[in-house]
């Protein structure tokens, strides 16, 4: 008798413990809060880099691409790898979340999450790049109502701002396009620029060692200080958002003292490989600055993927 009561004990324990384990693997999963400021770059040998930066709550990605067979675009700097395109492991799956959710990939996002596509590789053949950029613009326009976009000199935030850079020039393309889906990437060079206004050039995105000489391992001069508050004042008074990359290696330690400065600074996009170490950084020290942005839209999408339709209200004020 006492051997049956031990044992239907121990077997509620398991259970319990099981129910415990089951319930914490639940929460685990669980995407953390939306982080505009964080942007992860995307590992050219990581094979499906944008469930990870979804569910750790990061504000974007860049992912490197390579013109492939038919203009279709692969993931990585090598040689196209079958089934790892773009439009199959980032394009789908993140309109697919936006679309379910009501035009937001996060229950707290306030500002476009920022896709930044990269044309790497070897193949620099003008033809060959700018036929991949039209295949490109062919699969946004399937998620337009999803899309942060240009129509004259109106901007319009959505769930996605989709941007451009690497070895193909599309900014003639896209000062061309009556109706713009995706936009260029920019330097500290374009303000002020009439031939790249923010309408064409929303963001700049420049490497840190570009301007810069800290590494984060002692504390910064004055005059670096000085520098980078400067561009990035001059940046948005000119209506722009600044994405700092390229960080330099070092300790966790030593990103962590970059990473605060450029907070400090108001830079709107922070951008790292070492995703972990940002989220938990920008967990503790949030930029301030997204707490009065001003909040998307909430859009009834269909479940069939939209054409480019009427435009909406005004919002060129909003961070595209």
């Amino acid at each position: 008798m006492n051997d049956g009561v031990m044992i239907a004990g121990c077997l509620a324990g398991l259970a319990g413990v099981a129910g415990a384990v089951s319930v914490g693997a639940i929460i685990a999963r669980r995407p953390g809060p939306f982080l505009p400021t964080g942007h992860a770059i995307a590992p050219p040998k990581q094979i499906d880099p944008l469930p990870t930066v979804l569910h750790r709550g990061l504000g974007g990605l860049t992912v490197p691409v390579t013109p492939g067979p038919h203009g279709e675009l692969f993931l990585g700097p090598g040689g196209p790898q079958p089934g790892r395109t773009l439009r199959r492991l980032v394009l789908t799956p993140l309109f697919a979340r936006a679309r379910s959710r009501g035009g937001r990939l996060a229950r707290d996002q306030q500002v476009p999450f920022r896709l930044v596509v990269e044309f790497v590789g070897a193949n620099r053949e003008a033809e060959t790049l700018l036929r991949a950029y039209r295949m490109l613009d062919q699969q946004l326009r399937d998620h337009a109502a999803l899309l942060s976009h240009c129509e004259g000199e109106r901007l319009v935030p959505g769930a996605v701002t989709v941007s451009v850079t690497g070895i193909v020039d599309v900014r003639e393309l896209l000062a061309g396009e009556e109706k713009r889906y995706a936009f260029a990437d920019g330097t500290f060079d374009d303000i002020g620029s009439r031939s790249a206004p923010p309408t064409l050039v929303p963001m700049i995105s420049e490497p840190w060692n570009r301007r810069f000489g800290w590494d984060g391992r002692e504390p910064i001069s004055a005059e670096e200080r000085h520098l980078l508050h400067a561009l990035v004042r001059q940046a948005h008074e000119d209506g722009r958002t600044v994405r700092i990359a390229g960080l330099p290696d070092g300790s966790r330690r030593a990103r962590r003292a970059i990473w605060t400065e450029l907070g400090a600074a108001g830079v709107d996009v922070i951008a790292d490989v070492d995703q972990l170490g940002l989220v938990r950084h920008l967990r503790r020290h949030p930029v301030s600055r997204w707490v009065q942005g001003a909040p998307l839209p909430t859009l009834a999408i269909r479940r069939t993927s939209p054409r480019p339709h009427a435009s909406r209200p005004d919002r060129h004020h909003e961070p595209v």
